[in-house]
């Protein structure tokens, strides 16, 4: 096979010297494979096999469980810390926990890559984030429909709650305001006041997926923000 451009989502101890990992490949989607070798001390490639590192990479195996055998770096590794990494750790927790093995996604690819450009900057983070969620959405057939569950339009006027069964709109309190969800069905996420109506949605929309086990970096980040407001801070 042609080397796939990757990122690792999730590595963990195999065996003696060996790494069980999550990838998120250009054209496979997610691969699960078994990296022989990379917990050995004096490994070329565990270096190279870190978080948010550009790689290539081939396989071998008709299985789920892949075997690697090329890794190669084709960059370095984007420099994050404190919000910024844990926005990455979500991303690649969020990918582990929904992505199917091998689903083709490549504007997922696409939007991971603009994620990890723009974690270092605090005004980026947002908004590449939430395109992350939404293209993930709508690669699981599972992206809100900015409509009533009819088919029909909202009214700027009205107020409406995010329905998970039928992934659309109902009238409700307390609810978003019509011409925000207009706004955001127009792909408008930077307009002011759109961050947060952008996030409830995306996680009322990802919470089918993600079942009742609570994302882990999640809990990082709010115990981050507590941190931020305690007056000992």
């Amino acid at each position: 096979m042609q080397p796939q451009p990757a990122f690792l989502l999730h590595k963990r101890p195999y065996r003696e010297t060996s790494a069980l990992v999550e990838l998120l490949t250009l054209d496979h989607g997610r691969v699960r494979a078994v990296a022989q070798g990379v917990q050995r001390p004096g490994s070329r490639s565990r270096g190279r096999l870190q978080p948010f590192a550009p790689l290539h990479v081939t396989w071998v195996g008709e299985g789920e469980l892949k075997r690697l055998r090329l890794m190669e770096s084709r960059g370095a590794a984007a420099l994050l810390v404190g919000e910024g990494l844990l926005c990455g750790l979500y991303a690649n927790e969020l990918l582990t926990r929904t992505l199917p093995i091998e689903l083709p996604a490549a504007e997922v690819f696409a939007f991971y890559t603009a994620l990890l450009e723009a974690l270092p900057r605090p005004d980026g983070r947002a908004v590449a984030l939430r395109r992350l969620e939404f293209s993930l959405l709508d690669t699981l057939d599972a992206a809100p429909r900015f409509t009533t569950p009819e088919g029909g339009e909202l009214d700027p006027h009205g107020r409406y709650r995010f329905d998970a069964p039928s992934r659309a709109f109902v009238p409700g309190e307390p609810g978003l305001d019509g011409r925000t969800l207009r706004l955001l069905a127009g792909g408008d996420w930077a307009a002011p006041g759109l961050a947060g109506p952008a996030k409830a949605i995306a996680r009322a929309a990802l919470a089918p997926l993600l079942g009742s086990r609570p994302l882990r970096s999640r809990e990082l980040m709010r115990q981050l923000a507590e941190r931020r407001r305690s007056p000992s801070h």
